[in-house]
């Protein structure tokens, strides 16, 4: 990794993330503490346990969702956090155990609740009197999160819907989807932790395999221009049991990062919201500092020592 890619990035990060993002990126390069993330994460959750209030840049629904939810359980995930006790992580128990939006038919956290409406969101978050189609996004990962966190009823919550998250998996697999991908990812990385009884580590392991390199983009001079999937999407580490075969694809990504730098030191933020709302540029400055985190872990990861 360049020296000048580290610094520039850092300095736009400083510059214009949130709090939450600013401690995030402490945590992952500056030796900063989970603790300060998870202070900062505090101030996103309601009462009831779950998570609004934007913390999804896309959707600024004020009042508790399954993605806002969903999207609190990822930054615990990415800080490893391990303490079941802790009030944030109760409250998401308290939220998930109260079955709000639960489709009971489908088994299933609804991905789209009809009070996004009521608040700047984009397009995709818009609800429609038709509903939307589930396909385990965020469900997948809330039931990894069950696995992880849960006691009793909860875990075996988390077991049941895990088992029929990978049966609909090895039922449609592989598929084009990113974000289905991703949540299906988080239920495979507690699954290897945990070993859950209802689970088959080594066929899902096997699913995912062909799930994940099936979602991934294997043209890099689409990668910052249009809305393509690339390695770091869903390869974390050389350690991944999903990294081999994809060697050159991630080597392209490394300098393709470097290339894609702009001046400011951000990334492009390459999809639009599609509606009118002017929030919409607030959001694309707060997915520059989440990008920046996410480009850099990745160089990190693959590129050798970090070079600041």
């Amino acid at each position: 990794m360049e020296h000048a890619v580290f610094w520039k990035a850092r300095a736009f990060v400083y510059r214009h993330a949130r709090p939450l993002d600013l401690a995030r990126w402490q945590y992952h390069f500056e030796n900063g503490s989970r603790e300060a993330v998870l202070h900062a994460l505090a101030f996103y959750q309601n009462d009831d346990g779950g998570f609004g209030h934007a913390l999804e840049p896309d959707l600024w629904n004020r009042r508790s969702t399954p993605i806002g939810t969903w999207a609190a359980t990822e930054i615990l995930r990415e800080i490893g956090w391990p303490e079941r006790e802790h009030p944030i992580v109760r409250g998401i128990l308290k939220y998930l155990a109260s079955r709000a939006d639960f489709d009971e038919t489908e088994r299933q956290w609804r991905n789209v609740v009809p009070e996004n409406n009521d608040d700047p969101h984009a397009v995709w978050w818009r609800w429609k009197e038709s509903g939307s189609e589930f396909r385990y996004n965020p469900t997948a990962a809330l039931a990894g999160f069950l696995l992880r966190y849960g006691d009793d009823e909860l875990y075996r919550l988390g077991e049941a819907l895990a088992a029929e998250a990978v049966a609909f998996l090895a039922e449609h697999a592989p598929f084009a989807e990113m974000h289905v991908t991703g949540c299906f990812l988080s239920l495979w990385e507690v699954c290897a932790d945990m070993r859950p009884a209802t689970v088959d580590l080594s066929a899902f392991t096997e699913l995912m395999k062909t799930q994940v390199r099936a979602n991934i983009c294997a043209e890099p001079e689409k990668w910052f221009s249009a809305y393509e999937p690339r390695p770091s999407e869903f390869v974390l580490s050389p350690e991944s049991p999903f990294y081999a075969g994809l060697e050159e694809l991630v080597r392209q990504e490394c300098a393709a990062i470097a290339a894609a730098q702009t001046a400011d030191g951000s990334w492009p933020v390459v999809w639009s919201w599609h509606t009118d709302y002017s929030e919409t540029y607030i959001a694309a400055d707060w997915w520059r500092s989440a990008l920046a985190i996410r480009n850099l872990r990745f160089l990190r990861a693959f590129c050798g020592e970090e070079q600041r």
